[in-house]
This record gives C-alpha cells, structure tokens and sequence, in this order.
C-alpha cells in the first residue's frame, strides 16, 4: 500500500488519493464528463495493492496516463497535454531559480550597467529583482508580438525590469520652478532657495529624489541661468550682514542666544487657512534693520547685483561679492562630492546626472558657469578624481561663446581644458538645425541633453522645442544586423523588412505607453506632486503629462548592417548612399507616426551599453562568424563609424554629420585624442568647432583618463606609475555619453573589446 510519495524535489509527502482524483476530476471535465465511478475504484485498487509504500509522483502519472490511453483515449490526450504544459512549468520556474541563484550569489557578474557593482549587497539584490520582473515582464505585461521581437533579436525592448513596474526613462528636471516655489517629499517639504548654496545643494536632493521615480538619467537643462537668482540673494544677503556689522547696536546682541531663540508664528494665507511657521529672533533682527538699510540708502532689493557697483558702498560690495563667491564655489564642490558619493539606487549605482550650461551672459551668470568649470578641473576627493557625474555639457551658441569677442569666449576655453582632462564637458549644439523655433529669450528652449545622448525635440502636443518637464519615456531598437540576414542579404528585401519592423517598434512602444499611463500617480508621488513631468492634469490621468515625453525608435549596428548588404561600410560613398536611405526610412516613419498618434517619436541613436554584447552574442549563436559583422565581442553602437577605423576626427565629423540630423530623440558623436591634448588646446578648440559649424548637435571627446589609485598621479599610464612604480591603475573611459570607473572591471566584456579596438583619431590635428 502506498503511504508516502516521493515528490520531484526529492522530499517526501503523504499519499493522498483526493489529489489523484482532482486531476482526474479536471481532465473528465474538459470533456464534459463525470469521473467514471470505476475509475475512482481502479486509483483506490491499484494504491492499496502497490508492493511498496514509497513511490514516486511520475509513478503514479504514468500509470493513470496509461490505464486513460486504453479506457478513455480521448481523456488521455487533455491528461497528457495538463501534464506536458505543467512540465514546462515547472522547467522555466527552475530556470528562474537558476538565475536568481546565479546573481544573487554574483556567480554570473555581467556588468550590464557600468555604473552598478553587481558584487555589492545591494547590486546582487537588484540583479535579482531585475532577473524576477523581466521574466514577470516578457509574460505578463506585454503581446506576443512584442516578446517574439525581443527574443528573436529583432527588437530590443529597453529596461525590462522597470518595464514590468511602468516606470518611464529619463527627464530634464524643471529646477527653476522647484527651487522658487519649494517642493514636497513622502516626508516633508522644502522650503524655497533663499541663497546659492542651499540652491545648489537642493540641486543634488532633487536629483536623487527624481532618480528614484524612473529608470534612467536626470537633467538640468540650464544650470547657469537656473542659479543666476540665487548668487544675487546671497549677495544682497552677505552685503546686509556686512552692513549690519558695522552698526554699534549690533556690538551688543547676545548673538548665541538670539540665533537659538526660535518661536511659532501662526499667519493667514492667501486662501484664508492658518499656517505655523517657524521664526528666529535673529532672522527678525536682520529683517528689521535690512529694512531700515534700504530706506536710509535708498535702495530697493533689486539694487543688489554685481554691475552695479556704482551705487553701493564699495567696502560693503567687496566684502558681500568676496563671500558670494566663496559660498558659490563652496555650493558647487558639495554637489560634486554629493553626486558622486550618495547612491540612491541599488548596487550603490549614483543616480545618472547631467547639467548643461555655457549661455548666461550675466556676471552671475557667468560665475556659476566658472564655479561648474572649476569644479570639475579640480576633481573630487583626496586625490581630486574625475568626477563621474554630474556629465556636464556646454552649450555652444553662436554670438555668445563660439569665437573671441563674444561674451563668454573665455568660459568655453576653460570648458576646452576641462574637457582634456576630465572628458567632461562634451558639447550641446544650441544652434542645431533639428532644434529650430526655440525662443532666444527663453534658456528652456535651448537645445540640451541627458547626458547618455537621450534629447527631446518638438512636441506635437503644445510645449513645442520646451525641454523642462519632459523625458524620453521608453525606447526599444531594431538589431539591424539580425534583419540584414533574415533578407538574404538582399537590399530590397531588407527595406522591406524594416519597414515592418519600424511599424511593429511603433506598435511596442504605443503597448508599453499605455501601460505607463495606467500607473497610478502614487507611483511617483514626488514627480506628479511637484510637477517635475509638466503638464499633469489629475482629472485626466498621466497621459496628460506622459504625452508631452518622447517615444524612441533606437537602431543598433549600421556598420555591420552595410557590410552584410553590401560588403562595405558608411565610409564608402555607396555605403552612405544606402546608410542614407536607411535613416531616411526610419525619420520618414517616425514623422508619420508623431502625425497619426500625436505621441513625439522619434529616432533614436541608442547608446546600447550592454546591447552591443548580448545582441552581437545571439546573432553569433544564429549565424556564426563573419567578418568584419560578428568577429568582434560588439556591435557597432548606432550609426557611428566602426572603432577601429583608422580617420582623422574631420573625417569621422564629416561621415556622422551626413546622418545625424536624421535623429531627433538623441544621438552622439565622439572622438578619440590622445592625451597630449591637455597641451594643445587650440587643437581641440579647431575639432569642436568643426563639429558644431558641421551641425552635430552633441559631441563628445575621448581621451585618456587613468589615476594611480598609491599616489594620484593622473594622465595616461602604461603598466605602472611613472610616479611611484605602483601597479593598481584605475582607467577611467566613456562607456556611452557617461564616464564610469574602471573599464576593466566596470565594462561587460562586448565594451572592454570595443575600447582595445579603439583608434585614436589624432591625425591633421595639429594647430
């Protein structure tokens, strides 16, 4: 008689007939049947006359299976699909187990983001939760059609795990707004900027707060003229305390305890409700004289700037300017080490920050642009490290910081020697083509980036070139590649297939829009409280606000795309012509489908960190090694020219050039200089200006960046420190837009492979 079964885990359970007959029970109903009452009585014969009392659970289904065969054949067939379809079950639940395993015990590091530490507590604990969603996601959250293009290696649906949770990508953060008005967190809120330093320092909270809403970078859109008020409060602040130094009433104030002395204060508000704030006895007594000051001077608030010097006392203007610009470079120092040392999401990964600056033409203006500067040359930490966010980015723009003469001539030099040693800033064209129709008086139109590359261009639906309050809300990409070789090789039938596939993009990215859109709000408390995401309208859900955010169309692998096709790349006039063709494909449909939808798509040069490895590694397994397309660990990231070509950085401008102003959801183009740069930097000024009279809306330069983590010596280092001999190097690379740590440890091995192939593109560079 049967007692125990032996279950397929290898434990042990008690026997119990009731189970047998609910699957019996099941397996009769499909058919619309009662369990035959012999049936019961043949488990109940054979379970008692069993010659052990142990068996085990495929035992006991093989017998049912088989006595069903003969009696019941048509009942057999429901009983052997239950049991095939609860195989594959049971299959992909351990598979999943398999996988959690291995990440949560670091046994597969991939580094699939370079800015993770997937050894981390906190980066095993992420991997984790990424391996459980994304398998939620592919199952659960999507069509069939969309899970076949993504595990086909059609098209790559981007952020999976946060795709399960409905979050969207990226933002640029409408600080201008918050830093005036104040903001509200879970906890408490925050009370409006009243000088440049805590202005600055808010820049960071904000920015960890945000990064927490969504899954990629946060942006600062115009830092310059975003901070250009608050350097003029803590002037005027520091010319009143000055002033009031020098007052005899102020010699004898307990100053101890008035600073202490804090009270409640209840006032009405506008709407007529009771608010408690809190007062300080020492605020009151600055408040009080400050009044006094202006009207025994006669000067009113608006009297404090920096130009006018004239009508200030001249001790009371050195003294206040002096200590304004202490605190700004104090502010700006602190929000380098705070952005690059408080992690706010797992893995102890530093939200993805970006900051672009470079047009304010103000004093003010122009000190903080300096202090963003200044603070990226001098570094962070003891031994002054490149910092690796926030990715500043200066706004190149005609008239105001192009060429000598204009106003901010010489903080674009500055910016150029800060670019040959920290890599930062790379440069926002604001005169780009793709960006025409923004308004010159107001810096929120002004042609700005994400950092990785991600920008948003006209909005179809009212905020026109508007960059505060919107994203990129979800991209996918098209392994151009794979579609090469599902054509033959054909060039037509490769068109055609595109087409298809750019339609099915549009379709995937509508699926997951909509799945965003029917998040609740609570999700992103903060986002939709504050109004970082502009354009919320509670009564009409966050389509009100997702709408104004841009769809991306990405593509990965046109170099290798070409060489399939045709056996030659973009360097090559019949390479350019179909590379031509082919982004005209994909810009033609992406206007045709902002039309239809009124939703901003567009196309998108995707920054692939690990999809150029994985993609390359599938298409590799399906097709094996070809030359010059899977010989490599890579693909080629976007439209770029191949690493390993050996051109000039004009030649490499004057290819990219030709297909850039085909995107309009981002894009990037880098060069390669060696260091020696950091002693020519006229050289460099001749290539960025080349690649913004080009119309290259953003661009970036790679040089080489290593520290010897013994002494600090920095600059390019061999096998070991020409300063101390010491071995334990730290190379510093760009892995996309962003800078991460070492490449060695931090990139996964498709990226390691991609930077040993990397030509330095140093030729016809001299000035």
């Amino acid at each position: 008689m049967i007692k125990t079964v032996i279950k397929r885990d290898g434990t042990n359970a008690h026997f119990r007939i009731e189970k047998i007959f609910n699957v019996l029970d099941k397996a009769f109903g499909s058919k619309e049947m009662e369990t035959p009452v012999e049936v019961y009585d043949f488990i109940k014969d054979w379970s008692n006359n069993y010659e052990d009392e142990i068996v085990d659970v495929e035992t006991i289904q093989d017998k049912i299976e088989k006595y069903l065969m003969r009696y019941y054949p048509c009942v057999a067939k429901n009983f052997i699909i239950y049991r095939a379809e609860h195989k594959v079950m049971r299959e992909e639940k351990s598979q999943l187990t398999k996988d959690v395993e291995k990440k949560l015990l670091a046994k597969n590091v991939e580094n699939q983001n370079a800015n993770v530490d997937e050894y981390s507590f906190g980066g095993r604990m992420g991997e984790v939760t990424r391996v459980v969603t994304k398998d939620y996601a592919l199952k659960y959250c999507m069509s069939r059609k969309s899970k076949n293009n993504h595990l086909n290696n059609e098209i790559y649906i981007h952020d999976l795990d946060s795709y399960a949770a409905g979050m969207h990508n990226c933002l640029s953060i409408p600080f201008d707004d918050l830093l005036a008005k104040g903001f509200h967190t879970r906890q408490t809120d925050v009370r409006p900027a009243n000088s440049i330093n805590t202005a600055m320092q808010l820049v960071a909270v904000i920015f960890q707060l945000q990064s927490l809403q969504q899954f990629g970078g946060v942006s600062a859109t115009h830092l310059d003229w975003t901070m250009e008020p608050y350097v003029k409060k803590s002037f005027f602040k520091h010319y009143i305390q000055r002033y009031l130094e020098d007052q005899k009433e102020f010699l004898d104030l307990d100053i101890e305890d008035m600073v202490f002395s804090d009270y409640d204060e209840t006032i009405i508000g506008e709407n007529g409700k009771k608010y408690v704030i809190s007062r300080n006895k020492f605020d009151d007594w600055c408040d009080e004289h400050r009044d006094e000051m202006l009207e025994r001077l006669e000067l009113t608030k608006e009297d404090f700037y920096f130009d006018n010097k004239e009508k200030l006392n001249p001790v009371y203007y050195q003294s206040a300017k002096k200590n304004t610009l202490i605190e700004l470079k104090q502010a700006v120092e602190g929000m380098y080490h705070n952005l690059n040392t408080l992690q706010s999401r797992s893995g102890n990964q530093l939200p993805f920050t970006s900051i672009n600056y470079g047009t304010c033409t103000s004093p003010e203006g122009r000190v903080v642009i300096k202090s963003l500067i200044q603070g990226s040359i001098n570094g962070v930490g003891k031994f002054h490290k490149t910092p690796i966010f926030p990715c500043g980015i200066f706004q190149y723009m005609k008239g105001v910081n192009d060429k000598p003469g204009t106003p901010n001539y010489d903080l674009y030099m500055m910016a150029l020697q800060s670019t040959a040693k920290r890599l930062y800033p790379n440069y926002a064209n604001v005169d780009w083509s793709g960006n025409a129709g923004y308004d010159i008086n107001d810096p929120r139109t002004y042609f700005s980036t994400m950092g990785c590359r991600t920008a948003n261009g006209m909005d179809i639906n009212g905020f026109g070139q508007l960059k505060d309050g919107r994203g990129n809300i979800c991209p996918v990409t098209i392994i151009m590649p794979t579609l090469a070789m599902e054509a033959d090789r054909d060039v037509e039938k490769f068109m055609k297939l595109l087409d298809k596939k750019i339609g099915e993009a549009k379709d995937m990215l509508i699926e997951r829009f909509e799945w965003i859109c029917s998040q609740s709000p609570k999700s992103a408390d903060f986002m939709y409280t504050n109004g970082t995401m502009a354009g919320y309208i509670p009564e009409e859900g966050l389509r009100s606000a997702l709408k104004h955010g841009t769809l991306a169309i990405g593509q990965l692998g046109l170099a290798e795309t070409l060489q399939i096709l045709i056996g030659k790349n973009q360097l090559t006039d019949e390479g350019m012509a179909l590379a031509k063709r082919i982004e005209q494909l994909f810009k033609d449909r992406c206007t045709q489908f902002k039309q239809e939808y009124k939703l901003n798509f567009g196309v998108y040069y995707t920054p692939a960190e690990n999809l150029c490895y994985t993609a390359l590694k599938k298409f590799r397994d399906k097709y094996g090694v070809i030359e010059n397309v899977s010989d490599r660990e890579y693909f080629t990231n976007s439209i770029h020219v191949p690493v390993w070509e050996k051109v000039t950085p004009f030649e490499k401008i004057d290819i990219e050039s030709q297909l850039t102003g085909y995107s309009s959801a981002g894009c990037i183009t880098y060069v390669e200089l060696p260091s020696t740069v950091l002693h020519n930097i006229e050289a460099l000024e001749t290539i960025v200006n080349y690649a913004m009279n080009h119309d290259i809306p953003y661009f970036a330069v790679n040089t080489p960046n290593d520290l010897c983590d013994d002494c600090g010596y920095q600059g390019e280092i061999g096998e070991t420190c020409p300063q101390c001999g010491g071995t334990n190097i730290k190379r510093l690379r760009r892995v996309t837009g962003y800078l991460t740590g070492d490449y060695k440890t931090a990139f996964n091995l498709g990226k390691q492979d991609e930077v040993k192939d990397r030509v330095k593109h140093n030729k016809e560079v001299r000035v």
